[in-house]
């Protein structure tokens, strides 16, 4: 049994985690603990207390109990607001409160986009777009081109976690863009886990999306690989064999 641990904030669409673990169809278990979301709204100052390390030491202890073999920060934009130093210096206290191997899902966003070669993409985001813009320079930080974004200007995670099929299938065809080689939706808020492989059937291309990405990177952390083709292109491509000379 591999136990993965999940701080995530709020109240949104936290039921992606088991819909994922039951997708996923192995010996993995995802444990979701909550942290205080503060004020629910897409605005840098208030991210920026979402995701300061008091906040995320508040989960800690539960995380401990869980039997966690490592941790992700399950949210993207109380990540990428720090800057990629920032969100670097965020992961590195949350890897030595928890005494585990740690990241975020800005980070795995950066990590299953170089995991499928993807070195143009495009961005279909629930936030503002003063807010996805902080997004945009994280990811080219990483050497990531994106060739196009798209922010809906939804100021709180409660109202994203309403979205359906309709209204995610809608935000994905807006944010899409032809020289991308990905389409990233960028908010664990957003309800997307069911949806995957419908949006990379009706786009044409892998799509990402923070709690499909966010699992993965936990994997990713403990040396695992699992097949799921309902979560998309992420978990069915072959691994990247890096040659180190």
């Amino acid at each position: 049994m591999t136990a993965l641990g999940f701080l995530y904030p709020g109240h949104s669409a936290e039921d992606d985690y088991p819909r994922i673990e039951q997708l996923l169809g192995s010996d993995i278990r995802l444990a979701l603990i909550h942290t205080d979301i503060g004020e629910d709204a897409h605005r840098v100052d208030a991210l920026l207390k979402m995701g300061a390390p008091e906040r995320l030491a508040g989960g800690i202890e539960e995380l401990r109990l869980s039997g966690a073999e490592a941790v992700v920060w399950a949210c993207t934009s109380g990540s990428f607001v720090f800057g990629w130093e920032g969100a670097h210096e965020q992961v590195r206290g949350l890897a030595k409160a928890a005494g585990l191997p740690a990241s975020s899902t800005s980070f795995a966003f950066a990590h299953a986009a170089r995991e499928l070669r993807a070195d143009r993409v495009a961005i279909a985001a629930t936030y503002p777009e003063d807010v996805a813009e902080h997004f945009v320079e994280f990811l080219r930080a990483d050497g990531v081109e994106v060739v196009g974004m798209r922010g809906s200007g939804i100021i709180t995670a409660a109202e994203v976690g309403t979205w359906g099929w309709d209204e995610v299938l809608a935000l994905a065809r807006a944010g899409d863009h032809p020289d991308a080689q990905a389409l990233l939706m960028p908010d664990t808020a957003l309800h997307t886990a069911a949806y995957v492989r419908d949006l990379e059937d009706d786009l044409g291309k892998p799509v990402l999306t923070a709690n499909q990405v966010t699992v993965w990177e936990a994997l990713r952390l403990v040396g695992r690989r699992v097949n799921a083709p309902a979560l998309g292109a992420l978990f069915t491509k072959e691994p990247i064999v890096q040659v180190h000379g």
